[in-house]
């Protein structure tokens, strides 16, 4: 089985200099262009917790993307859990 054929689901935690940097709009900008799913938010503490689904060369794609984030952000760690997809459809920025 390729890479391109495997879904996976990938709930991801990145501390850092994430908020106010713009990381969630640019985080569901890099999830449609490669054409993954899922939702992004800000968690009270400082990190931003989301969530991807989709053909694992895909999501592993977006994952290395947050370990860099948009310009203006210094992510420090990016922990990834890796779970049983649930069938996500488009990808949102939650509050």
């Amino acid at each position: 089985m390729s890479s391109e054929s495997i879904i996976v689901r990938a709930h991801v935690f990145v501390s850092g200099q994430v908020q106010g940097v713009g990381y969630r709009y640019y985080t569901q900008k890099q999830a449609i262009e490669r054409g993954v799913q899922g939702w992004v938010r800000n968690l009270a503490d400082g990190r931003v917790e989301a969530v991807f689904e989709g053909h694992q060369n895909r999501v592993d794609g977006i994952i290395q993307w947050c370990y860099q984030g948009p310009k203006s952000s210094q992510p420090r760690d990016v922990i990834i859990n890796f779970e049983e997809p649930e069938g996500l459809q488009g990808f949102e920025i939650r509050y």
